[in-house]
């Protein structure tokens, strides 16, 4: 078996980068960004007030001037207007040019107003305060957003402002959840006391879909090897990715790794040193499709899914690499010396600020009701049997 490392390298060596598309600004959020965003103008494009107030000239207020003549109103989305005289202001509100002349804003607060004449009652100001300076933010030309990010509504915000009504972004794989197993039926279905209502292609369609994989769809293949295989075909020929789960161990209606094969999938490797998820399974069609095959019991699919399948989707889209995450440990943990142990946890803030895992051990790896309650599951590596408290671990989150 390999090694979680091992395998982790030969899943990001065989995944490739997905082509690019043209998407609107207004469907662009939660979609890889594939160029950077360069601002077309200076953010902000103009000295721009920052509070509702009165704008005037530092230096009037310095040399001892603390009555000012009210000479107009700058409204945002006006023409800046000009300063007729050191002994005038200019009523100004938030977001609007500040007017030619001036180069201080006193708010409100800090004025009385008679009439039309504005008294300063503030003890002192400040030269400039109130005022988002040209160019301050970005100037024009420069890179804002580099390619490689997730759009949310912060990064819409830039790509708006700098005039991007398109967008290259990745274009979203199109994936096939396959479940395998005689024993399911559909959920709406009647079950009977030897069988068992569908979870995993639900479950796993549901992280792929909150990931940002919108284009996912679920089958469901009985353990019939003549079925296997004519449907297998043509999910393979179909779809970019494709996951599968349960069928792909050892067992008498295991079919799935020797259909792989007679199907032209390279297989790259089976079986992993990990628990759970020891017979996960990865390989690629002719044409280069990725295949992971995920085993059967619930937590080990779902656990492999967010270790292996979602970092491999992320390097597909072009997304930057993310840094890791890391929890202490609450409580002793233990783990068998050759392999990998994948441990659902409860995460908590520390005293420091760091994140705590609580162990949430489950049942068996069949036990997908100890999942929920969980954020999700530390990464104790091969070697140690034990791992007191205290032990800083990976982190893998479930979103």
């Amino acid at each position: 078996m390999l090694s979680v490392a091992e395998a982790e390298k030969t899943v990001w060596k065989n995944v490739a980068p997905l082509p690019a598309e043209d998407c609107s600004l207004a469907n662009a959020h939660g979609r890889v960004l594939r160029q950077p965003l360069v601002a077309d103008r200076d953010l902000p494009p103009f000295d721009r007030v920052a509070m509702d107030g009165y704008a005037l000239r530092y230096e009037a207020w310095r040399a001892g001037r603390r009555d000012f003549r009210v000479a107009g109103l700058q409204a945002a989305g006006t023409i800046a207007l000009s300063l007729p005289a050191g002994d005038a202001c200019v009523e100004v509100m938030t977001g609007a040019v500040l007017p030619g002349g001036t180069d201080t804003v006193v708010p409100y607060e800090e004025t009385v107003r008679t009439n039309g004449q504005v008294t300063i009652a503030a003890a002192t100001i400040a030269a400039g305060q109130a005022v988002h300076r040209r160019g301050s933010d970005h100037a024009a030309g420069s890179v804002v957003i580099p390619a490689g990010v997730k759009l949310t509504g912060r990064e819409v915000a830039v790509a708006a402002a700098c005039g991007y009504a398109h967008l290259a972004v990745t274009l979203q794989p199109e994936i096939a959840v396959v479940a395998t197993g005689d024993e399911l039926v559909e959920v709406s279905s009647p079950v009977a006391p030897h069988q068992i209502r569908r979870s995993n292609d639900y479950a796993l369609r549901a992280a792929l879909m909150a990931a940002g994989h919108s284009r996912v769809e679920r089958y469901h293949l009985h353990d019939m090897r003549h079925e296997i295989e004519h449907r297998l075909w043509h999910i393979i020929a179909e779809y970019d990715v494709v996951v599968l789960t349960g069928g792909v161990s050892k067992g008498r209606f295991d079919f799935l790794p020797q259909v792989l094969d007679e199907l032209g999938v390279g297989r790259l490797f089976q079986g992993v040193a990990q628990r759970p998820g020891r017979p996960f399974w990865f390989g690629l069609s002719p044409r280069r499709t990725p295949i992971f095959a995920l085993p059967g019991n619930p937590a080990s699919s779902y656990i492999c899914l967010h270790r292996y399948v979602l970092p491999a989707l992320a390097k597909m889209s072009g997304a930057a690499e993310a840094a890791p995450q890391w929890a202490v440990l609450t409580a002793p943990a233990a783990a068998a010396a050759q392999l990998t142990a994948f441990l659902p946890v409860k995460i908590s803030p520390g005293p420091r600020g760091e994140q705590q895992a609580t162990p949430a051990p489950l049942n068996t790896s069949g036990d997908f009701t100890g999942l929920a309650g969980t954020e999700g599951f530390v990464e104790l590596p091969a070697g140690p049997d034990d791992f007191a408290a205290g032990t800083a671990v990976r982190f893998w989150p479930w979103a």
